[in-house]
């Protein structure tokens, strides 16, 4: 599975301070779920496609 959230929230042009305020997580949690080092819970997954403008499937793509 590759994260797209990275590429995503550059793309989206929103400051991450502000993501992971709306999101009620440090950056440093943010910058997890972007790394894969921590998978983003459903609840905020919904929260996080809101903000970027997807849906939930787009933060990540299925790698065969």
């Amino acid at each position: 599975m590759d994260c797209k959230i990275e590429e995503l929230i550059r793309k989206s042009g929103l400051r991450k301070s502000y993501i992971a305020e709306k999101l009620e997580v440090t950056v440093r949690q943010l910058r997890k779920y972007e790394k894969m080092e921590s998978l983003i819970p459903i609840d905020k997954a919904f929260v996080l496609a809101r903000l970027l403008g997807v849906k939930v499937d787009d933060l990540y793509e299925w790698e065969d």
